[in-house]
């Protein structure tokens, strides 16, 4: 038997239940123009859900990006193709990501000091030296420099 909060809210139940089942069933409804169907309070979630992640993978992308930048600048001696592959890689995904979502060219400048900070202190990590050796700041441009196709020499 059907508890009262089932029979009221029987999408979001399905929605904490089974996912996957509610995302089949939320577009089905969209899919059928079915409004009444739609569970909207979870959609909302997770339609700004999906916005955040791509914002995650942005700056995620750039830290990672950022870190093997400053490990070709300061450790030159340790250069190699397969460094030089992953900073090729990580501007070929966020050049992908951004055609995919070109607002997120508006992100870059607000996500840029945090994915220096994380850049310094894994690149420090990995490095073994202290984080105080490289600026607090990024000191190459995000368009012109980071995002281009651009070594630090």
């Amino acid at each position: 038997m059907a508890t009262a909060r089932q029979l009221e809210h029987p999408k979001a139940d399905l929605y904490e239940q089974d996912f996957l089942a509610w995302v089949e069933d939320q577009a089905e409804a969209l899919r059928t123009r079915q409004i009444g169907a739609l569970d909207w309070d979870n959609l909302v979630e997770e339609i700004e859900s999906m916005g955040a992640s791509q914002r995650r993978e942005l700056g995620s992308r750039l830290a990672v990006l950022l870190m093997h930048l400053v490990k070709w600048h300061w450790q030159p001696e340790k250069r190699s193709k397969s460094r030089q592959l992953t900073i090729l890689e990580q501007r070929r995904e966020l050049r992908r990501l951004l055609k995919a979502s070109p607002s997120l060219q508006r992100f870059i400048p607000d996500e840029i000091p945090e994915a220096w900070m994380d850049a310094r202190k894994a690149a420090s990590t990995e490095m073994d030296i202290p984080a105080l050796t490289f600026p607090t700041e990024c000191p190459w441009d995000a368009e012109t420099q980071v995002l281009a196709d651009w070594l630090p020499e």
